[in-house]
């Protein structure tokens, strides 16, 4: 991961806080996160700004975690015309027809368990290592789940934030 100053960390650190707060979101859908994101700037380096996401990430309500975690479309149906949700779950592209019908009962078994989508941070991941995930973790208490979560989302955040401080323009 960068740590130094980059163009894309500049222009972040330097662009209105209306643009920045866009970009925030399009990271995180939490506003609270991304308050407590802005608030720190201007960052010297990427990791500080990666420090600050996952001190704000720790801080989050339950209430907060919720809004975050509605950003996110359940694995296997990434948001149509969005190329970060694609991105994110292309394990699941070519997964089998089986597969993913198999993904959505355990996702719709999931949200029933737990009233959110399950949320994993896909990138990198087989269709198979999400599936096999979704099935251990649907076991787990609420409060188990919601700091797994917690978890899952400052993982994806760094990832994000990473695309966000290394765009050239």
């Amino acid at each position: 991961m960068t740590s130094g100053t980059t163009p894309g960390l500049t222009r972040f650190n330097t662009s209105a806080d209306s643009d920045a707060v866009a970009a925030l979101h399009e990271v995180c859908s939490s506003s609270a996160w991304g308050s407590k994101v802005l608030a720190q700037r201007p960052y010297t380096t990427a990791e500080a700004l990666f420090l600050a996401s996952d001190a704000a990430m720790a801080e989050l309500t339950a209430e907060d975690l919720a809004e975050a975690m509605a950003g996110h479309p359940p694995i296997g149906r990434p948001k149509a015309g969005d190329p970060t949700s694609s991105r994110e779950q292309s394990g699941m592209a070519g997964a089998s027809e089986q597969l993913k019908a198999e993904m959505l009962e355990l996702n719709l078994a999931y949200q029933d368990k737990f009233g959110h989508v399950f949320l994993i941070c896909a990138t990198g991941k087989s269709g198979a290592e999400m599936r096999d995930a979704v099935r251990e973790r649907i076991e787990h208490s609420p409060e188990q789940e919601r700091e797994i979560v917690r978890t899952e989302l400052g993982k994806i955040n760094r990832i994000r934030l990473t695309r966000l401080v290394e765009e050239e323009n």
